[in-house]
Order: C-alpha cells, then structure tokens, then sequence
C-alpha cells in the first residue's frame, strides 16, 4: 500500500490525512512545533467546508464546540444596519478545538511532532524527507501542507516571500458576550480604513476581528468612536491573547508540484482573510486530493489531476 507522508499538521494537514486514511491510504503527519498547543483565534467554517467535514463524519464532533452562524450582518461604524442575509449551516469555533477534533480522529501513531522540515529528494520511484531533529522518512508521496511561509514550496519554487498587502490584521475571542451582540449572527462592521468582525465560537464565546490601514497597537484608540460591542469585546480579551498579524497572500500560480510531490492550501493558495476561506479551502483540498488518489489510483496522475481541479477555485478565491 502506497506511504503518503504529510508535512504540516494544521487545519489542512490533519484533514488531508483523515480524508487519505478513510479512503483506504496510509499516511502520517510531520508537525514541526514540539507540542500541538491551545493557540490561534477563530475560524469560521462556511457551508463548502462543513460539507466536507459532514464527508469524514465530524460535522457532530465539531457542532459540539461551535456557534452556530444563520445570518450576516453588515453595519457601518456607529451600529446602523446596512444589510443582513440569512445563510445555509455555518459555525465558528476556536481553532485549537477544529484542530483538537481532527487530531482526535486520527491514530497517535500517524502524529509526529518535533520535526521541522529540511528538505526531499526525489527518485523514480520514492521520495524521502529530512527534518531538523536528523530523523528521515521514506513515502510514496509526499504533501506539502506547512502554510504560507511553506518550506517545502520554498524548496520547489523558492519564489521569496509572500506579499504584504498593506494593512494589519488581529484576532481575538471574549470569554463575554455584549449585550446588543444577536445570537447566531456573524457582523461586519465598515468604518474609514478600518474593519472589525464579529461572529460566536461556540461555549459562550464570540470570536472578532480587526483590520486597519495602520499598525498601531493601541486597539482603543483605534475603534474609541466606533460601535459599543467593539470595544466591550476589545477589553473583554485578554492582551497576550490577540493575534496580530500583517494581511498576506499569494498570486497565483498553476504549477503546484512535481512528480511525486504537491503542495496544499496557505502552502500554494493562501489568501488574505477578507472571506474566511482560507481553512475552508484547505480542507476542500483535501478531500479532492484523497478522491484523486481513489480514482487513479497511486500514481503521480492522482497529484497532477488533484492541482488541476482545485486551481480555478483557489485562484478565484484568492
């Protein structure tokens, strides 16, 4: 049976071995970090992704730590609706707990952490991977899913950095809830250079976001005009908590791997976050790429099939 070796265990990685395993492939993960920690923000997973987490039977197992999101509003800075739209099944939820659940899904044994990605060397017939720790591995093919600054694409295109599109982004979740906040209602809120998103993750908790044409730290200052819930959740969320980050992406390209190797989601599409759909179009990689295997089988066809079906999309999106 075809080895398939994973580099990058987070939201695509893990699904991307679940989907492989259940179709009957063996594979394993190899996560650089030395433990798989209760970081990160919120993710929201929009209707295309809950489809295919409905596919791998985890819709129950992440509805059970997620908030419901049947609506979208838009305001403008002061609260003033601008329009809503009813939405068909989404959640938001913490991504340690997306991660968590798909971490429990799979055997221990497919999990291997402390080992950060050095390089691949390819054959006719196999490819090995070497890491950090001096540890090597020897698969039938190998999956690059280690996000946007992706050491194995940089092995395979080495095309630099990703673009820094100008403008700053943070994260946060509030253990509270304000008061005007609707239940089960994602918010966008649209000032002068300025966003803030709302939306629930589930246990009591709402998830929010923050994007400004400046990179100054003092988020108070930045929304003090704004809309009261903004501020109640700013000071509601713990300081060492909040993310922040520059907003980056990709252009896109169509070539995505050779022979025995591919890239998968931030690793050779990542997008800016202005659409929630970078972990969405992650994890419809990876049930594409397990039903490519399915259908031709293991062969490096399966790769070249998988790259071409998701590349009008990704492209899209990004």
């Amino acid at each position: 049976m075809a080895q398939i070796a994973i580099i990058g265990g987070g939201i695509g990685g893990l699904t991307a071995a679940l989907a492989l395993r259940q179709s009957g492939f063996q594979c394993e993960v190899f996560e650089q970090a030395p433990a798989l920690l209760d970081v990160g923000a919120a993710i929201a997973i929009w209707p295309n992704a809950m489809r295919v987490l409905e596919r791998l039977q985890l819709s129950e197992k992440i509805l059970e730590k997620a908030g419901p999101i049947e609506a979208i509003q838009w305001l403008d800075q002061k609260g003033f609706l601008v329009n809503r739209v009813p939405i068909p099944t989404a959640v938001a939820l913490h991504r340690a707990d997306l991660q968590s659940t798909l971490l429990h899904a799979l055997p221990d044994t497919a999990i291997h952490l402390d080992h950060a990605f050095v390089n691949y060397k390819q054959t006719d017939d196999q490819i090995t991977a070497t890491f950090a720790n001096g540890d090597s591995v020897e698969a039938d093919f190998l999956i690059g899913a280690d996000g946007i600054h992706s050491d194995v694409r940089a092995q395979f295109i080495n095309d630099g950095d990703p673009i820094d599109r100008g403008y700053t982004v943070w994260r946060g979740i509030s253990p509270t809830i304000p008061r005007l906040i609707p239940p089960a209602t994602a918010i966008e809120i649209h000032g002068r250079g300025k966003r803030f998103g709302i939306g629930p993750v589930g246990l009591g908790r709402l998830g929010w976001w923050a994007s400004a044409n400046s990179s100054d730290t003092d988020l108070p200052s930045l929304f003090a005009d704004w809309y009261g819930p903004v501020l109640e959740l700013i000071g509601a969320t713990p300081k060492k908590s909040i993310l922040k980050t520059n907003a980056l992406d990709r252009d896109p390209i169509k070539t995505w791997g050779a022979g025995r190797m591919t890239l998968l989601g931030d690793a050779i599409h990542p997008t800016t976050p202005n659409l929630g759909q970078g972990g969405c179009l992650a994890i419809e990689d990876a049930l594409v790429l397990a039903g490519c295997f399915e259908r031709y089988g293991a062969t490096e066809d399966a790769l070249r099939n998988y790259e071409h079906l998701r590349y009008a999309r990704t492209a899209a999106i990004t």
